[in-house]
């Protein structure tokens, strides 16, 4: 089992940039596909960033290729997510996500998910 925690969230202009990190307890980091998805007001939540357990393969939702870049440090158990060139319709809730099994993509379903950070570019 894995419990997820997102931070660095927060309200930036448009075409400013922020840095999302998800902190994963438990020894098994490594073991885990891990992503990220949002979900903005009235929307439904989407695939935004996915990687490989080995960091090795990484994937993106079209909407955000070129701007923003997945990462991760399985020594820290941590998650990245860098978010470049912000758009207004990126405002959305960012959640973290892993899953032991499933490669991240669009049809994505992971097993474990973070409570979420708020995310908000003002125009």
């Amino acid at each position: 089992q894995v419990q997820l925690v997102e931070s660095g969230g927060g309200l930036v202009q448009a075409g400013g940039s922020l840095r999302l990190s998800c902190a994963a307890s438990g020894r098994t980091f490594s073991s885990y596909n891990m992503g990220w998805f949002r979900q903005a007001p009235g929307k439904e939540r989407e695939f935004v960033a996915g990687i490989s357990r080995s960091g090795l393969s990484t994937y993106y939702a079209d909407s955000v290729k070129g701007r923003f870049t997945i990462s991760r440090d399985n020594a820290k158990n941590t998650v990245y997510l860098q978010m470049n060139s912000l758009k207004p319709e990126d405002t959305a809730v960012y959640y973290c996500a892993a899953d032991p099994r499933e490669t991240p993509g669009s049809s994505w379903s992971p097993y474990y998910w973070g409570q979420g950070t708020q995310v908000t570019v003002s125009s």
